[in-house]
């Protein structure tokens, strides 16, 4: 896998330099370093370090070393970085202080049993906690979702943080519970052990690494717009979606890890709703006009199902907006993923 982009890389960085002098020479360990936030985080951190100078080191856990050498040798064989081995679930504590930690942890492209799910994502996060209490650290970064507060209602076009919804009890929805009960046990150990838990409710996201062969809706009509083939809609095209940028989700997660209320959670996303159906007409749009779109279920009518976030509170306390729209987001993607290609 090749670097990301370099004007993505200085766009964060002019984002986020006034943060980055108070934190020279400091440690941080990331979970999820092969994932599409984690690499998005680690690569945005080794990039201000160079620039600035900084001194800092980034001790990246990861079940598979070799793997993530394979795949990022650029970042795996830097100076100010260290694989570390293990599972989250369990890996043996590096030794010394690490002054903040970014977990970033579960991948959701994949689909693995339930289970998994379930223990990766909570039980991951308490062994995560307990490392954190015990090498000293000042500020934790949850990396969670916007799938806490259950379906949208229909009624609520924007979901704010402080809507009391949840998960429906079933296993169709256990990565939203998982990521709930992952924000209940780091409040607690906030409250109890004195650790700064701040955390980002992700939503939908668009940019390089976001893999085109997932569920992923916008992925997979990226996908088949670079295949020169149709780009075809599985559904009825009707579900509402909002896409951020990657370089700008590198921009809110560290803002909200240098900046954010500790125990308030931050949504992150676009609050520009599109259809899916107007989704797959952006990408032909942004990628090839000629390109038609198919669509392969008729509309049943019913209310509108969205996923989609109110992002006032990162608004108005940490002055984030998106600085790249939907069609840039798009043609940077494709841009990137057709490089690769034609490389090898």
């Amino acid at each position: 896998m090749t670097r990301l982009p370099e004007a993505d890389l200085r766009h964060v960085l002019a984002r986020t330099e006034g943060f980055w002098p108070g934190v020279r020479n400091r440690r941080f360990f990331l979970t999820g370093g092969t994932g599409f936030v984690g690499r998005w985080l680690a690569e945005s951190a080794v990039y201000a370090n160079d620039r600035m100078d900084l001194g800092l080191t980034l001790t990246i856990l990861t079940r598979d070393p070799g793997a993530f050498r394979s795949r990022a040798p650029h970042l795996a064989d830097h100076p100010a970085v260290s694989l570390h081995r293990g599972d989250v679930r369990d890996f043996v504590f590096p030794s010394g202080e690490f002054q903040h930690v970014l977990h970033a942890a579960f991948d959701s492209s994949r689909r693995p049993p339930d289970r998994e799910v379930w223990d990766t994502i909570v039980h991951g996060t308490e062994r995560l906690l307990e490392f954190a209490h015990g090498c000293r650290t000042k500020s934790v970064l949850l990396v969670s979702s916007g799938a806490v507060t259950g379906p949208q209602p229909p009624g609520i076009t924007h979901v704010p943080e402080d809507f009391p919804g949840a998960p429906p009890p079933t296993p169709e929805f256990v990565y939203g519970e998982a990521k709930r009960a992952a924000e209940l046990v780091s409040l607690i150990a906030g409250r109890e052990l004195g650790l700064s838990i701040k955390i980002a409710r992700g939503f939908t996201f668009v940019g390089p690494l976001l893999p085109l062969d997932a569920h992923f809706a916008i992925g997979n009509f990226i996908a088949d717009a670079l295949a020169k083939r149709p780009i075809r809609v599985r559904g009825d095209g009707t579900p509402g979606r909002s896409y951020l940028y990657a370089a700008d989700l590198a921009i809110w997660l560290l803002t909200i890890l240098f900046r954010g209320r500790p125990g308030v959670p931050y949504n992150v996303g676009s609050e520009h709703e599109v259809t899916i159906a107007e989704l797959a007409r952006f990408v032909a749009r942004a990628i090839d006009p000629r390109l038609p779109v198919e669509i392969a279920g008729m509309p049943l009518g019913g209310p509108p199902v969205r996923y989609v976030p109110s992002t006032r509170r990162a608004r108005e306390e940490l002055g984030l907006e998106p600085s790249v729209d939907l069609l840039e987001s798009i043609r940077r993607t494709a841009d990137w993923y057709s490089e690769i290609h034609s490389s090898r």
